[in-house]
């Protein structure tokens, strides 16, 4: 690396010693497994049940819209905080889906998705010394910016035992001085374990017993099997402590189009705002418009896409079952999460989840994604491609056919 720049970058991304770590990540891992697998079995399929997208496109009627709305004028503006449009369709879709009320004027802002929205949160509350409360296993985004900001991330593990739920009881009282954000994600990534009342009571309590936000990442809230999801807002004294951020991703086939929404508490929406305002020039006039057309169709269209990957994970938890895996049809999200076996009966033995992960890409073809976070589990999805029906049995038959010829010891 040019030594011009060894000293000019911050240490937040590793100063001098940026761009010198030899660590791989884990998803880098994953695509060069891919690789080779492939390359090594020329003629194979890989069956990947990494991804964690939608593998379909967004429903023809928002398409159409998006079209519709590309080719007027007066969307080429910038949009900066959102259009009234959108903002008044979020606060529709969170009466009639959660029958929450929101005022689409002051506790509703749109965002350029989860990612940016999770980044920009931690701008507005942390300060050198502060805590974040982040669950794990998970998506480490706005623990990643409250470390940018000198802030220190707490884990809380979700285990099975525990429901994977956190528990707040385990948080130190200096620790609890020092939050500022806490942090929750349900339906979970990875778990797929789905939020109930009472959590988002404890939740709330011990919010306001910090003195902290309540951040509810609900990005995967749609994709919800026990009836319609719970958010955390209509709960006594849900408006005063929380915030949530919402995605048009998952439950509506739109993971590329990059936009979802903060709502809650009208403070803290101001303060997303302002910083947001300094970040970016808002998501193109025509994506928000176009998806207030999948907003208002959310009674068909979400339904549709709940009903294929219910099936494919009723499906895929069956043949686990089977083969020994301790797999349970999970409450959200399109994930199903189980525990690693020990080894096989020929022998290969599994130290983590990682090892067992790499196995399946090299000896199955079959990709799959590693959690040793809080105990060895592997995370499959329900998002891997099929153009029809029949091709989702063949691809689930084969996922049987694979697993099934190793014997498993747990």
């Amino acid at each position: 690396m040019d030594n011009f720049f060894e000293g000019l970058f911050a240490e937040r991304i590793g100063g001098k010693m940026f761009g010198k770590d030899t660590a791989i990540y884990k998803f880098e891992k994953i695509k060069r497994a891919k690789r080779a697998a492939v390359a090594a079995n020329p003629g194979v399929a890989l069956i990947d049940m990494g991804v964690g997208e939608p593998d379909e496109m967004a429903f023809p009627q928002v398409v159409e819209a998006l079209h519709r709305e590309a080719s007027k004028k007066e969307n080429r503006f910038y949009a900066d905080n959102g259009c009234a449009e959108f903002k008044q369709a979020v606060a529709d879709y969170m009466k009639e889906l959660y029958g929450v009320e929101l005022d689409p004027s002051t506790e509703i802002n749109h965002s350029m998705g989860s990612k940016a929205a999770l980044s920009l949160l931690p701008t507005c509350f942390i300060n050198p010394g502060d805590v974040a409360l982040m669950t794990t296993p998970g998506y480490g985004v706005m623990g990643t910016w409250t470390c940018y900001f000198g802030g220190r991330v707490v884990k809380m593990p979700l285990t099975r035992e525990n429901g994977f739920y956190p528990d707040f009881s385990k948080i130190s009282e200096e620790d609890k001085k020092a939050t500022k954000l806490i942090y929750l994600n349900y339906p979970n990534n990875p778990t797929g374990a789905v939020a109930t009342p009472e959590l988002y009571d404890k939740a709330i309590a011990f919010a306001k017993e910090c003195h902290a936000l309540l951040v509810i990442d609900a990005a995967y809230a749609p994709l919800n099997y026990r009836g319609k999801p719970p958010t955390n807002i209509p709960r006594p004294g849900g408006k005063d402590a929380a915030v949530e951020q919402h995605s048009m991703s998952k439950g509506f086939n739109m993971t590329g189009w990059r936009l979802g929404w903060v709502c809650g508490n009208a403070a803290a929406v101001k303060a997303f705002a302002t910083v947001k305002d300094n970040a970016d020039s808002g998501q193109f006039l025509a994506i928000q418009k176009a998806s207030v057309e999948a907003l208002k169709a959310q009674s068909e269209i979400t339904p549709k896409i709940n009903e294929k990957y219910l099936r494919r994970l009723t499906a895929l938890t069956a043949t686990l079952k089977e083969l020994g895996f301790q797999a349970q049809v999970p409450g959200g999200s399109f994930y199903l999460y189980v525990g690693i076996p020990k080894a096989t009966s020929d022998g290969t033995t599994f130290a983590n989840a990682e090892e067992f992960s790499q196995w399946l890409i090299s000896t199955k073809l079959i990709s799959t994604v590693p959690w040793d976070d809080a105990g060895a589990f592997v995370r499959f999805s329900a998002t891997f491609e099929a153009a029809s029906l029949d091709d989702e049995t063949k691809v689930l038959q084969e996922v049987r056919n694979r697993l099934s010829t190793s014997k498993f010891i747990f």
